[in-house]
């Protein structure tokens, strides 16, 4: 039987531009952004092996994308998963915005 784990919890980590979901007090999955004026650009999204398959990526993004819609910001989904996860989730259509030559541009300048 397995032991039950404790209920994943997801917090922003502003100094370095991402969310983070955490099992029993330990990163297991991140989903990695920068803020273009009003727009958060996720471009990456992580969740350790072990956890793969528990949901934990989706239940990642679907905090992280609530919260910037309390932010009042938009949603640039350049992370495949992330734009994956818009598809299935049309509640957040009214706050996304597309992916153009000018952010990816953008994105690459700011990643180095």
């Amino acid at each position: 039987m397995n032991q039950p784990s404790a209920t994943p919890t997801v917090e922003r980590v502003d100094n370095r531009h991402r969310y983070e979901i955490l099992v029993d007090g330990q990163r297991v999955g991140l989903t990695a952004y920068r803020d273009r004026g009003e727009q958060r650009v996720f471009f990456h999204t992580e969740v350790d092996d072990a956890f793969v398959g528990q949901g934990l990526a989706a239940q990642l993004v679907h905090e992280a994308l609530t919260d910037v819609r309390g932010s009042g910001k938009r949603i640039v989904p350049v992370c495949p998963y992330v734009a994956k996860y818009l598809n299935r989730h049309e509640e957040f259509n009214d706050i996304t915005d597309p992916v153009t030559p000018e952010v990816l541009q953008w994105l690459d300048t700011e990643l180095g």
